[in-house]
């Protein structure tokens, strides 16, 4: 069972995995954080199992549904950062027991494997966190200590879903992604999610604040320069700093733009982060 820490104002409120001194409640406040998830994804399509697993069991290759399934995954993360202790876990145990019952197989050997292996879950939460965190440094919106923080942090969000051994700080993630990257490669399955995750037509209010194929494509240039050698993209210097370049004014552009209502947890956060004194100004 995973452990909660309680850093709320008060003892008696229940602030789940995180609470209002922490870096990950602070971040997750930022629109911007948006590229990130797209970012993700794109990443952790390069695994070819995790792919392959996704492409047998999932509708993001049907381009009508895959944002939908995007809004999904954001909507967990929301609970996961957010939620109180019961909220977080009955999201978590509806994860795990989906993909306890989820099985793929690879057509070239015929060998079955499990959606919910420790490994490949650990894939995609350092996919997802790599992500965030890349953004969020290059957005100007987190400091190098405070990014260390993040990724500690996010340690219990890898638990809650049964992944083993996750990284603790930015040099972790990035010594796991040297470790795994001669087992990764672009299949057809991660061009053709991709490919519809990039082109998905957002609804109102997303497609008021963010439209999609620019928002996608600065995705995809914030990668680390070796995923995107692997996509076909030349991986130049060049991409990193007009990437992060964009990035920033992309944040200060999207925080005066009305978006979708915020969760009501979200709000309960904001409240509680003002109370401790906590909230960006």
């Amino acid at each position: 069972m995973w452990e909660v820490r309680m850093t709320a104002v008060a003892d008696d409120i229940d602030t789940g995995l995180f609470g209002p001194q922490s870096v990950t409640w602070r971040l997750h406040l930022e629109p911007v954080l948006y590229v990130g998830g797209i970012r993700a994804l794109i990443l952790q399509a390069l695994h070819p199992w995790v792919m392959l697993g996704t492409y047998q069991n999932s509708a993001l290759f049907d381009p009508a549904k895959a944002f939908a399934r995007f809004v999904r995954t954001a909507e967990f993360v929301g609970i996961r950062t957010y939620g109180t202790t019961s909220e977080v876990e009955a999201a978590a145990s509806r994860v795990r027991r989906l993909h306890a019952k989820l099985r793929g197989h690879d057509p070239a050997t015929g060998r079955p494997f499990r959606l919910d292996d420790p490994q490949s879950l650990l894939w995609v939460h350092c996919g997802e966190i790599d992500s965030y965190v890349d953004v969020a440094v290059r957005a100007g919106i987190l400091a190098d200590a405070d990014a260390d923080r993040y990724v500690a942090e996010s340690v219990r969000a890898a638990e809650i879903v049964g992944a083993a051994d996750a990284p603790r700080s930015r040099a972790e993630l990035a010594a796991y992604f040297d470790e795994v990257r001669p087992r990764l490669r672009l299949t057809e399955e991660a061009i053709t999610g991709t490919v519809n995750l990039l082109t998905a037509r957002l609804p109102a209010p997303w497609s008021v604040k963010l439209t999609q194929p620019p928002v996608a494509a600065l995705a995809f240039a914030t990668m680390p320069r070796w995923a995107r050698r692997m996509y076909g993209s030349p991986g130049l210097p060049t991409t990193d700093l007009s990437a992060t370049l964009a990035l920033k004014a992309l944040r200060a552009t999207v925080t005066r733009i009305p978006g979708p209502p915020e969760p009501l947890r979200m709000q309960r956060a904001r409240r509680l982060m003002a109370e401790a004194g906590t909230l960006p100004s």
